[in-house]
């Protein structure tokens, strides 16, 4: 599946998802935690789109550049939300439980989909 089309998937999936909370809780709670589900959401979807353009650009190249990228990028991505978390916690001020129960949730689902994804592709990486 190519990025463009992994982006609309995930970006419509989170968008809806989150009309959805909103509908059954967002819309009762404060600001604080409508920001913090928001953002833990957010975070998510740029890990997912992050992990998938690193999978599709290396899937073409030797086996070591693959799991160079791949695992390289998974530390690299992993840093950089746990920076994005302390930010947000510590400067912004957010809720930790919204904010961990939306990255935690959305990162679940996105995992889920990404790896059905990449089964489902001709010469998929777990046929290395």
């Amino acid at each position: 599946m190519s990025l463009t089309r992994y982006s609309t998937l995930v970006l419509g999936i989170a968008v809806g998802t989150f009309v959805l909370a909103w509908a059954v809780a967002l819309r009762r709670v404060d600001a604080p935690t409508r920001w913090a589900a928001a953002f833990g959401g957010a975070l998510a979807v740029v890990n997912t789109l992050a992990a998938h353009a690193l999978v599709v650009w290396s899937s073409r190249r030797s086996t070591n550049a693959f799991l160079g990228v791949v695992l390289g990028g998974m530390v690299g991505r992993m840093a950089l939300m746990l920076a994005a978390v302390v930010a947000g916690v510590l400067w912004l001020g957010l809720p930790k439980v919204p904010l961990a129960l939306a990255l935690l949730s959305y990162f679940v689902l996105f995992l889920i989909m990404e790896l059905s994804i990449l089964q489902r592709r001709p010469g998929a990486v777990a046929g290395r």
